[in-house]
């Protein structure tokens, strides 16, 4: 970090603790989260940036949040055909019934597990509870007035259930959390399978008594409802425990939330940083540029603060000719890393980004500094690439799964303001990089 920005790294790591350790936990939508709101609000005023907040409904728990439904209804699944199994030896119609209705379900499940939760789209959203959360953020102009070009830089303000895999892990490490994350996926899938397969022997058990006229066929059909009968009582209760696992994902508990030093108050910081810097060094503002400090909300529930800022503003020219500058946890000071897209929701962020990223890593002295895809889950660069801002996700973050990802363990005595300031510093080397490029380019 350069010398000269050391106050502003001292800074942003007083605030990082200030909301993890005096604001705390701040699920999505909670209270917590809107005091940081409010905080972020008060300390942009003070500088003279107007502070502007958009609230927006969403529901917690329809997206990655609500994974843990995923674990409940492989449970509730695997005891359906538990039931179907009992009840056929009573009545093959209401056999039929129960496994048509036990795969519908499934069905139903999965079709929310892959559009809501593994691709964050809202449609599901209306079958869950909402709650409200907030985008709150300021604008830095040029002393004219007038810009070209905008550059937002974000973080998130909430912060993640305890995911309690990860909390309690131990010595296990990554492998331990991600096998049985692993278990619990394959359970909810082998009940899913064997909840079609009772339904198609069903099918063809209720077809055979209709028809009547194929003995053969029906002690055949009636073979495998035995068969099946075995199968799902017995191994039942492996799909149940399989599936008990991914109940675990987190925990709900707002006491024992994470409190977000490093997911993310460090990205929340950096951006409220950036903006002060410029406001207090105007000669070092890039010309006819727009710096925003972007506070978006709900991240951790699938981006649902991002997506309203860009669907709020899609059509006022808030988003034209703009980058954005995603802040996502800087405190691993070992794995400074430019994420370039996200695996899940398939956009690859932009490219030139990328590269101003990598050299700007270089030039503050940052030693192997590396680049990834993101391979689970999203992050705030989505929603903007996808609205056709060029987009990236900066982050100093362990990529293995650790017991302080997403657990009660992220707190700020962790890392240090040298860390968070050497993040600050690569990121006004890449804004200065962008006015570079655009003034090349004008």
């Amino acid at each position: 970090m350069r010398e000269e920005l050391r106050k502003y790294g001292e800074e942003a790591y007083e605030i990082v603790k200030h909301a993890a350790n005096e604001i705390g936990p701040r699920l999505p939508g909670s209270d917590g989260e809107k005091k940081l709101h409010d905080y972020m609000a008060t300390r942009l005023d003070e500088i003279g940036v107007k502070p502007k907040t958009e609230k927006f409904v969403f529901a917690p728990y329809s997206s990655i949040g609500g994974l843990p439904y995923a674990g409940w209804g492989g449970i509730i699944g695997a005891l359906l055909l538990v039931v179907m199994s009992v009840l056929t030896t009573i009545s093959v119609y209401g056999g039929l019934a129960v496994s048509f209705f036990a795969f519908l379900y499934m069905v139903g499940l999965w079709t929310w597990l892959i559009v809501s939760v593994f691709k964050y789209h809202t449609c599901f959203d209306w079958c869950f509870k909402h709650a409200m959360s907030h985008n709150t953020y300021g604008e830095l102009l040029p002393e004219s007035g007038e810009y070209d070009y905008t550059i937002f830089v974000s973080g998130h303000t909430d912060t993640s259930w305890t995911l309690k895999l990860s909390a309690s892990q131990g010595k296990a490490g990554f492998k331990s959390v991600v096998a049985r994350l692993a278990i619990g996926a394959m359970s909810v899938g082998i009940v899913t399978l064997l909840a079609l397969v009772n339904f198609l022997i069903m099918c063809i058990y209720v077809g055979a008594l209709e028809a009547a006229n194929n003995a053969d066929l029906i002690l055949g059909v009636a073979e495998a409802t035995r068969v099946m009968f075995y199968v799902n009582v017995f191994t039942s209760p492996l799909w149940i425990v399989g599936s008990f696992f991914l109940t675990m994902y987190n925990e709900k508990t707002e006491k024992i939330a994470s409190p977000g030093a490093m997911d993310n108050a460090t990205g929340i910081a950096i951006s409220y940083e950036v903006l002060k810097y410029f406001k207090e060094n105007p000669d070092k503002m890039p010309p006819r540029c727009r710096i925003v400090d972007m506070n978006c909300g709900a991240e951790e529930s699938g981006l649902r603060g991002s997506l309203a800022f860009v669907r709020a503003h899609k059509d006022d020219g808030m988003l034209n000719r703009a980058y954005h500058i995603n802040v996502d946890s800087i405190a691993d000071k070992d794995f400074f890393e430019v994420i370039n897209g996200d695996a899940w929701l398939c956009p690859h962020f932009d490219k030139d980004l990328e590269t101003m990223f990598m050299d700007a890593m270089k030039e503050a002295g940052i030693e192997n500094p590396g680049k990834m895809n993101n391979p689970v889950g999203g992050c705030d660069s989505t929603p903007f690439q996808k609205s056709g801002v060029k987009s990236i996700t900066f982050a100093a973050q362990n990529p293995v799964m650790t017991d302080y990802y997403h657990t009660y363990m992220d707190v700020p005595e962790r890392f240090d303001a040298d860390t968070v300031g050497l993040g600050f510093d690569v990121v006004l080397r890449v804004i200065d990089k962008i006015a570079e490029r655009e003034n090349h380019t004008v």
